[in-house]
């Protein structure tokens, strides 16, 4: 692990007009940007693991993390796929428990590290910062609702258009009037989220390529007919 290249401050950072900094003071900015730390991960390497105690927050920068529970049977189940601009670990930070997850850098990544002494102090001075981390993590909460419910009222077909839709509107496309959704997960990172195996996810990708729903390359999905695809996730169904 190296570090991060280019150390931009949090006044300049190009990813923080995404985030729950995004309307923070100058005075707060300075303080995070002054004792926080960038580092550089490469795919594969991990931010934390759960049942571990959180000492701080990660800022994603560049790159994108999965975060994930690993099953009694040594199955990960992907809770979701963060992107620049989002923060991780801030739940377990602020209810003083364990991380309940792990998450894992999937593509090559800048992630800024902030202490918990730090985000303690601007949370605790500033009534409309800790509003919005408060819907923050009820937000969170409600997408492990909607994600337990969705396992246990929808096929794997149902549940793998669902996901192929949740990428397309959380990561949009790669470049304008492209098609090809902006990131690349492998097949079981897929079977994953889906909660299901990862000999299913290519056979029902096969037969959404067949239909005309997507088309493959490599690792990205290329959507085709999203009106398709809603149908096959059964949204009004």
């Amino acid at each position: 692990m190296k570090s991060c290249k280019v150390n931009v401050k949090c006044q300049f950072c190009e990813s923080r007009v995404d985030s729950h900094f995004a309307d923070l003071s100058a005075e707060d900015l300075e303080l995070l940007s002054s004792h926080k730390s960038c580092v550089s991960y490469k795919k594969g390497q991990n931010l934390f693991y759960e049942g571990t105690r959180p000492m701080g927050i990660f800022c994603i920068n560049q790159g994108k993390v999965k975060v994930y529970k690993m099953g009694s049977n040594g199955k990960e189940q992907i809770l979701f796929i963060s992107k620049p601009g989002q923060f991780l670990g801030y739940r377990s930070l602020l209810s003083e428990e364990f991380y309940g997850a792990s998450a894992t850098v999937i593509e090559q990544a800048a992630i800024c590290f902030i202490p918990k002494s730090d985000f303690l102090t601007i949370l605790n001075s500033n009534p409309s910062f800790f509003q919005k981390m408060m819907k923050a993590v009820c937000e969170e909460l409600g997408v492990m609702e909607s994600k337990l419910a969705q396992l246990a009222q929808k096929s794997v077909r149902e549940r793998l258009a669902t996901t192929i839709i949740m990428l397309k509107e959380t990561y949009g496309m790669e470049g304008d009037g492209s098609d090809l959704i902006d990131i690349a997960l492998s097949r079981e990172d897929l079977a994953n989220i889906v909660g299901t195996a990862t000999e299913t996810v290519i056979r029902l990708l096969s037969e959404f390529k067949s239909d005309g729903l997507i088309a493959l390359e490599g690792k990205k999905i290329k959507v085709l007919d999203i009106d398709k695809l809603v149908h096959e996730a059964d949204f009004y169904g």
